[in-house]
């Protein structure tokens, strides 16, 4: 029971961080300034980063290591798997990134193109603006999938063995909660832009995040029968979460004029995670 248990309790802090960056829909009148999100959008990426090598590739070395296994290949292997994983969810479902105008995903299911005959002016907007909060939401919901199943398993194999410690699967889910905070928000508060109800915008930020506990629970469910394949497994989350990061994070960060700004939030995104884990794993 505890590795569902406490994988549980770790992805759930990290999805009430998610819902209280969303309750910053009532306290902001306006959007995020360009300067704030790219610094925020810099930290979430330099708090993966280190995430991805401190939290999830080192032990995934070691347990090779410690199980006969080819850590190279376990390491390597897993880690393209992992943003492969993620390649391939970008082109199955349909989503639309926060700074960009046009989807993404199948074309036949985006329903992007909505014949004028048989609908009025008005009834086309709403659908067409529906559309994009719904891909908005998706976007942000599918990127935090690898999250949950990172901490989830770290968590799991904390409670199961002792090849992670509590205190390194605590300070991952410390890292990614950090990072989930600005992600609420940033997800929030254009929905509320796009004409939302701040409390519908809310509740739509908040629930990008719900994947994680999701994520985390099966990650808990299946340790037992993966432990042959956990260090693949942790170099797989590795992989997907650097995918995010290359994909969409460092991109975003670095647009605008001053894109030093996004570069200083990897900079102390990663410092930050890397000291937690040092000290705390």
């Amino acid at each position: 029971m505890n590795t569902i248990l406490y994988p549980l309790l770790g992805t759930l802090f990290t999805f009430l961080m998610t819902t209280l960056g969303s309750a910053l829909v009532f306290f902001f009148k306006d959007e995020i300034k360009d300067f704030y999100q790219q610094l925020f959008l810099g930290f979430a990426a330099g708090i993966m980063i280190a995430a991805s090598v401190w939290s999830l590739l080192i032990p995934s070395m070691e347990m090779a290591e410690a199980n006969g296994q080819n850590s190279a290949l376990i390491l390597g292997g897993g880690f393209i798997i992992g943003a492969l994983f993620l390649l391939f969810l970008d082109h199955v479902i349909p989503h639309q990134h926060l700074n960009e105008d046009k989807p993404e995903g199948p074309k036949s299911m985006l329903g992007h193109t909505v014949p004028h005959m048989h609908l009025d002016n008005e009834i086309e907007g709403k659908k067409s603006q529906l559309q994009k909060t719904t891909m908005l939401v998706l976007a942000v919901t599918l990127h935090n999938i690898p999250e949950g199943f990172a901490v989830g398993l770290t968590f799991a194999i904390a409670a199961s063995n002792s090849s992670i410690t509590f205190a390194s699967a605590l300070a991952l889910a410390l890292g990614i909660g950090l990072q989930n905070l600005p992600e609420g928000a940033a997800i929030s508060l254009p929905l509320k832009q796009e004409g939302m109800s701040r409390t519908k915008a809310f509740v739509y930020g908040s629930l990008s995040g719900i994947v994680e506990p999701i994520a985390g629970v099966i990650a808990g469910f299946t340790i037992h029968i993966m432990q042959t394949i956990l260090p693949i497994c942790l170099s797989f989350a590795a992989g997907a979460m650097m995918y995010v990061v290359v994909e969409e994070l460092i991109p975003e960060a670095q647009l605008g004029k001053h894109s030093h700004v996004g570069t200083f939030g990897v900079l102390s995104g990663f410092v930050i995670m890397m000291l937690m884990d040092v000290f705390l794993g």
